[in-house]
């Protein structure tokens, strides 16, 4: 009884991990990337090639081979960030949706856990 429901309870946890993932990965090739869905007036983290700082910006448009938003919704900074130095691309509120339910998934778990060891 209790390596069964500890063999749920460590699928469920695997599933809200692998499910938390809200990133888009690009390759080296700019070719193939494609960035049509990167949704205008949305909040991204973007994370660069060359290592340094991601930069968060309210994404606006693409320009040629650039990517063009301001820093932020009240920060009129414009960023531009080339194709060629984005590695992923976060999109913020998946990722705060994305880890509040792995959050919760998580606490469900543990109780269903501690309950059936209880049990026992």
């Amino acid at each position: 009884m209790r390596a069964s429901v500890l063999l749920k309870s460590s699928l469920l946890t695997s599933l809200f991990v692998i499910s938390s993932c809200a990133t888009t990965k690009y390759s080296e090739d700019i070719s193939k990337n494609n960035y049509s869905n990167l949704q205008a007036g949305k909040m991204y983290v973007v994370t660069m090639k060359d290592g340094s700082p991601k930069k968060k910006m309210l994404f606006r448009n693409i320009d040629g081979d650039n990517l063009i938003g301001t820093a932020g919704k009240k920060d009129s900074a414009e960023v531009i960030i080339p194709k060629s130095n984005v590695a992923a691309v976060k999109d913020r509120s998946k990722a705060r949706v994305t880890a509040g339910a792995t959050v919760i998934g998580a606490a469900g778990v543990a109780a269903i856990v501690i309950s059936a060891l209880r049990a026992d």
